[in-house]
């Protein structure tokens, strides 16, 4: 039997809490679950458009992806669109893209790293 979508106020993988952050982190952390909101940013999606665009995710694991987070309220499925972000799902946007530039930014400081542009310590 498939895990259960985690949502808040409900015990977690790893917290027995049901502190809302926790339940965000365990759907968060699941496999291809950023991805998939990831590519969604831009406008809906088929299932197989979404697949190819997840570098080709097994459609098992997608669908399981796909049902997560929509019982997360995170996703819709409209039958002539494919998926796409809810407005809930848009909202998490700019915390993700404040992500995607720190990431940036740590990718920057380990490839100077790795030239010695830094000092040594």
């Amino acid at each position: 039997m498939p895990a259960k979508a985690p949502l808040p106020r409900q015990p977690v993988r790893g917290s027995t809490t049901g502190r809302p952050i926790m339940a965000l982190l365990d759907l968060l952390g699941r496999r291809w679950s950023l991805r998939v909101l990831w590519e969604l940013q831009n406008g809906p999606l088929t299932f197989r458009a979404l697949q190819a665009a997840c570098d080709g995710v097994s459609p098992t694991v997608l669908q399981q992806r796909l049902k997560e987070l929509r019982a997360a309220r995170l996703v819709v499925h409209d039958e002539g669109r494919g998926y796409a972000l809810t407005e809930a799902a848009r909202q998490l946007q700019p915390n993700l893209m404040a992500l995607q530039d720190w990431a940036e930014a740590w990718a920057r400081e380990e490839g100077s790293r790795e030239t010695g542009s830094e000092e040594q310590e």
